[in-house]
């Protein structure tokens, strides 16, 4: 498999906000088959520049089934009332978000970062002497 290969898709999400209200905005993620673990999820509000987060893949993949996360990420199905429908609870020192992520649309996406980097495979796609490199030679 070529380390190059990348997946990535744009998902509609929903913000909730304290009324339980929620307001549609639009996430870009990507999956770098060179970063076999992580996800990035650029967040697209208004015109500034995007707002990224950095998910373990597992993590997202495990919160389709069943609650996961601690502190600054949760994931988990919104449940039987609403089986297309994850929350993503994101927390940082400047607040706190919940988004309603589009379950079909987020498991598909995560498919195809499985057929690029099959699962327990993962450590195959990385340069450890890379790795290692730009380790001892960034400061």
């Amino acid at each position: 498999m070529n380390s190059s290969t990348t997946v990535s898709a744009e998902l509609g999400l929903r913000l909730v906000v304290p009324d339980r209200s929620s307001v549609p905005l639009l996430a870009g993620l990507e999956y770098a088959a060179d970063d076999p673990y992580a996800i990035r999820m650029a967040f697209y509000v208004g015109d500034d520049e995007p707002v990224e987060w950095i998910f373990a893949r597992e993590l997202l993949t495990v919160g389709i089934v069943r609650r996961v996360g601690d502190g600054d990420v949760e994931v988990w199905p919104a449940g039987p009332e609403d089986d297309d429908t994850l929350n993503l609870a994101l927390s940082s020192p400047f607040g706190d978000a919940l988004f309603e992520v589009p379950l079909s649309a987020l498991a598909e996406f995560l498919h195809r970062t499985y057929r690029a980097v099959p699962a327990g495979q993962e450590s195959e796609f990385i340069d450890i002497d890379n790795e290692l490199e730009n380790l001892l030679w960034s400061s």
